[in-house]
Order: structure tokens, then C-alpha cells, then sequence
């Protein structure tokens, strides 16, 4: 078990829980449950609430961006159940008041490891994914491969945090559990850094140019992976460009990338897109915009949607399970179109560059999605009162 700092959380006293908030997650590339974590980590550390950050793997440029008042304990294993003794361990040394838990897999070695130690630390689950949404498609066995331990689990957790109506009412019919075991918390994405990495120059020609009349680029991000559906998007890139010139930046890195290469080839669009990769600041790019997309087939609460609208970019997304249709207020803050619809999708496009919503009415739509806001309710399920709070 790998710390940092190297100077461990002194032990508590067997008759009661330390003051310290453990966070249990995998870091398992540059995805929005990372984002979120590293954000909520800033929100801990600006209300004083010591936190230690358990990570069952550590990967990814989020790593990066975790404050330096947390204490970061690394377990790097290879699969999760491997972790549930170090798990086990440390709960029973340290007695953590609460832990906070992301990511589905990570919740099930929680709940066991709390029963196993025999602690009282309250326990607290966060579910950022439709997880029917997920699996759709998926086999009878695959299904019930994630729907059985959410079944004999989850009733152990304490409070399910979930991003979106939508979610908690999905993991409830699930888990089969009554809705009122589950908060709705917004995902805390808005920070004072967001604007002010947003003013600062994207780097890349096709946005800092100083033309009088500049080409408008659309702008995507995510992982290059199936869920975010990046192929439908450069389906109908293509046939928005086949009516005018515009140009596409997609965001991020992942396993699809050399399929995503050659389709653009293929429909003959490639001088017009550039995948840049994963990049530390993707929110210039978004202010730089004319407008942001989202193709996905599955999401929770899409973060890359909220900081767009955060920085006055108009919108479009697919009206995928669940956060889309809630962000947007069912299409009044910009286009919804269907899933893997190229067509929909270039009309959404075209609907948002012709007709943009003002930014003064998308700023106002995501003002819950603060650091500090989230924070708040994150702390008041935890059961842990702040020390003290400042503006993460």
C-alpha cells in the first residue's frame, strides 16, 4: 500500500470513528467520475475536512490535479476484489466518520469490507451511471452479472448518492429499494478555475485565429470509447458539412480512435477534424466554440455539457438515459435529438448554430452545479460538519 504524504493518518481510538472522510475509487483513465472526485476533493479541502483518498487503481491525468492536503493511499491492484483486504485494514486502523465511494465496483468492496471490519463508518455511495442504460443490449447473463450484486449490496450502504432523477429512480427499481434511500446531488463541476482556464488561449489554430471571419468549430470531448458514440457525431458532421464549412475538435483519447480516423476518411472529412488527444485544458476550447456536442448513447450526468453551458456555448445533445434531458429541461436550454441518429444529430447542430441559445440562459441553467453548492450536500449526507469553508 502506497501513501502520499508518507506520514500516515495517526490511529484513532478503538471507542470512536476519526473526524477523517475516506474517498474509495479507481482512476482509471481521464473520464468525468474522475473529474467529479478531483472536484469534490477541492470542495473537502476547502471546508477543512482532513480526507484520505483510497485509489484501487491510479491512472490517468486527473492524478495530476488531486490537492496536496490529501492524503492519497494507492493500492494499484489489478482487479478490485483484490483490495478488499487492504480495504478491510485500513478501516479497522483508521475508522474513518464516512466514506464517500465511486464507481460500481468500488461500492461492492466497500459494503463488504465495512462488514468484515465491523466499523461504524457511515458509508455513502455515489452512482454517476444509468446503469440499465449501460447495459443495454447486453445478454441476460452480463445483465445479471451487475444487477444481482447491486441486489444483495447496496441495501448495506447507508445513502445512495445518484447525479440525476433519472439514475436514482433506475439503481431503485434495480436494487429494488424505495426511492427514498437515494439523494440527488448535482455533479459538482463549476469552479472559479473553469473561467479562468476558459480565458486562456486553446493553442490550436482553428480557434485562436484572428481572421475577421473564422470557420465555426464544433467542439467534443470525452473517452474515444463506444458509450460516447463519436462515430454517429462524425456521421453527422459530414452531412452538416456537405451544406457549409465548419469544422470539428473532438477531446480525449481512448481505444476507438483509429476507427474514428478512418471513418473520417472515408466520408471524406478528415482535413476538417482533429482529434487532439486528452488535454489539460479543454475548456478554452469549449468558450472558443460556436457550438459543443454530445453523442452519447449512456450517461449519468455528463459534466462536458454543463461546463459548456457554464461558458455560454450553445448546445446539443442526444437524449440519452439519463442527464441530457435533465440539464437541458427537456430541450428548452438546446437541441435533444435521438440516439445514433446522424441525421437528428446534424439538424441539432445546425439548430444550434443558426439559432443559439443566449448565454446568459445557460449559465443560469447549470447554477447549482458549483463546487461549493455540491459540496454542501455531499458533506450534509456524510454526516460531517466543515470545519470551515472557502471558494474551492
Amino acid at each position: 500500500m502506497e501513501t502520499h504524504p508518507t506520514a500516515s493518518a495517526p490511529e484513532a481510538p478503538e471507542s470512536a470513528p476519526s473526524p477523517r472522510l475516506a474517498v474509495l475509487v479507481s482512476f482509471t483513465g481521464d473520464g468525468g467520475v474522475e473529474n467529479m472526485v478531483t472536484n469534490l476533493l477541492r470542495g473537502f479541502v476547502a471546508a477543512h475536512v482532513p480526507v484520505d483518498l483510497i485509489l484501487l487503481k491510479a491512472r490517468g491525468g486527473h492524478l495530476d490535479r488531486i490537492p496536496p492536503q490529501v492524503n492519497v493511499i494507492r493500492l494499484d491492484v489489478s482487479t478490485s476484489l483484490l483490495a478488499l483486504p487492504a480495504v478491510v485494514r485500513y478501516l479497522q486502523r483508521q475508522r474513518p466518520a464516512a466514506m464517500l465511494v465511486a464507481k460500481d465496483r468500488a461500492s461492492r468492496i466497500a459494503l463488504l469490507a465495512r462488514r468484515i471490519a465491523g466499523v461504524e463508518t457511515r458509508l455513502v455511495l455515489r452512482m454517476g451511471m444509468h446503469l440499465s442504460g449501460s447495459l443495454a443490449g447486453k445478454s441476460w447473463l452480463q445483465r445479471s452479472a451487475r444487477y444481482l450484486p447491486v441486489r444483495w449490496l447496496y441495501p448495506w450502504a447507508d445513502a445512495i448518492i445518484t447525479v440525476a432523477p433519472a439514475v436514482a429512480d433506475d439503481l431503485a427499481t434495480i436494487a429494488r429499494l424505495p426511492r427514498d434511500r437515494f439523494e440527488v446531488i448535482a455533479n459538482p463541476t463549476i469552479s472559479p478555475a473553469l473561467y479562468r482556464q476558459a480565458d486562456e488561449t486553446s493553442g490550436h489554430p482553428w480557434l485562436d485565429a484572428t481572421n475577421a471571419d473564422p470557420i465555426p468549430v464544433i467542439v467534443a470531448a470525452g473517452r474515444l470509447r463506444p458509450q460516447k458514440d463519436f462515430a454517429t457525431l462524425i456521421k453527422a458532421f459530414a452531412r452538416v458539412r456537405e451544406r457549409r464549412v465548419v469544422r470539428l475538435i473532438i477531446l480525449g483519447e481512448g481505444t476507438e480512435r483509429a476507427h474514428l480516423e478512418q471513418l473520417a476518411r472515408d466520408l471524406g472529412v478528415e482535413r476538417d477534424i482533429d482529434l487532439p488527444g486528452f488535454l489539460d485544458n479543454a475548456y478554452a476550447f469549449m468558450r472558443g466554440a460556436a457550438a459543443f456536442a454530445l453523442s452519447s448513447r449512456f450517461e449519468g450526468a455528463p459534466n462536458v455539457l454543463v461546463e459548456a453551458m457554464a461558458l455560454g456555448t450553445p448546445v446539443v445533445a442526444t437524449d440519452c438515459p439519463s442527464g441530457p434531458r435533465t440539464i437541458l429541461d427537456g430541450g428548452r436550454h438546446g437541441p435533444l435529438v435521438p440516439v445514433a441518429d446522424p441525421e437528428a444529430l446534424a439538424a441539432g447542430i445546425v439548430q444550434a448554430l443558426d439559432h443559439p441559445i443566449p448565454g446568459d440562459q445557460l449559465r443560469h441553467a447549470v447554477s447549482d452545479y458549483t463546487i461549493a453548492a455540491s459540496t454542501q450536500r455531499y458533506l450534509q449526507v456524510l454526516g460531517i460538519e466543515p470545519r470551515k469553508t472557502r471558494e474551492p
